[in-house]
């Protein structure tokens, strides 16, 4: 379940107006909300990474490598690659290829704009295709020990584009890879000098609910430097420092 972007913005604005230190304009939130989002997002990775080196206790709900990968699962996204004949490579998966988990993409644009993250798994007919590096990729096939078939395919990844060996693979492509969390937006109509919610046009956070306090923390943190306040923003760094280690102990 999402985190309500009109609750995260009242609470912060209440949290200013209590303590008397200033105010956030609905443009200022949008931004600040949808580089918050993007920090925690990327986050994960890093402590995903961290916890697979470490021994991950057997019991329900407190492997904290599937909680990771259960907070990322909105994100994945399965498409197929596009052969383009002018350059023999793939492109990648499109708005309109994409096949994604739980995920429908409205009419407007600004709100819901398709955005490619990082590749996963690439597969020809089923079959996996295994990832090399420049060097290794233009020299595999110097080798008939070592040439690609379409029983043991090789890609490069580079500039968007895969390139894929055997030549003759030009179809059955498909990737499993990441989308980046769509941009935040606190929409309203405004009256008598009023801002007024409205549902129409708004987007909320795509992150878990279990990250609404991390991410009201943040937010008030960047709401510091928006008002120039310094206390804002050592009281937010200090908690959420407590929160990261806290997660990492």
């Amino acid at each position: 379940m999402a985190i309500n972007v009109d609750k995260v913005y009242k609470t912060v604005l209440l949290i200013l107006n209590k303590e008397q230190r200033g105010y956030m304009t609905p443009d200022e939130f949008n931004k600040t909300a949808t580089k918050v989002q993007l920090d925690v997002f990327e986050q994960y990775f890093d402590d995903l990474n961290q916890q697979l080196r470490v021994t991950q206790a057997d019991f329900d709900y407190s492997n904290r490598q599937t909680d990771i990968d259960d907070k990322i699962e909105t994100f994945k996204c399965i498409g197929d690659c596009i052969f383009n004949t002018s350059s023999d490579t793939f492109e990648l998966p499109g708005t309109d290829d994409l096949t994604a988990k739980d995920i429908v993409y409205d009419d407007d644009p600004a709100a819901n704009e398709f955005a490619f993250y990082r590749l996963g798994t690439v597969t020809y007919d089923g079959v996996e295709i295994q990832r090399l590096q420049r060097n290794e990729f233009y020299n595999i096939d110097k080798s008939d020990l070592t040439i690609p078939t379409k029983n043991f395919p090789v890609y490069l990844y580079e500039s968007g584009k895969l390139n894929i060996k055997p030549i003759e693979i030009d179809d059955d492509v498909e990737t499993t890879f990441l989308r980046k969390p769509k941009n935040v937006i606190w929409n309203f109509t405004s009256a008598n000098g009023y801002y007024e919610f409205t549902t129409t046009g708004s987007q909320n956070f795509e992150l878990n609910t279990s990250e609404q306090t991390n991410v009201i923390n943040r937010i008030l943190l960047y709401a510091g430097v928006v008002v120039q306040d310094p206390t804002i923003i050592n009281v937010a760094a200090q908690q959420i420092k407590q929160e990261e280690q806290n997660a990492k102990s």
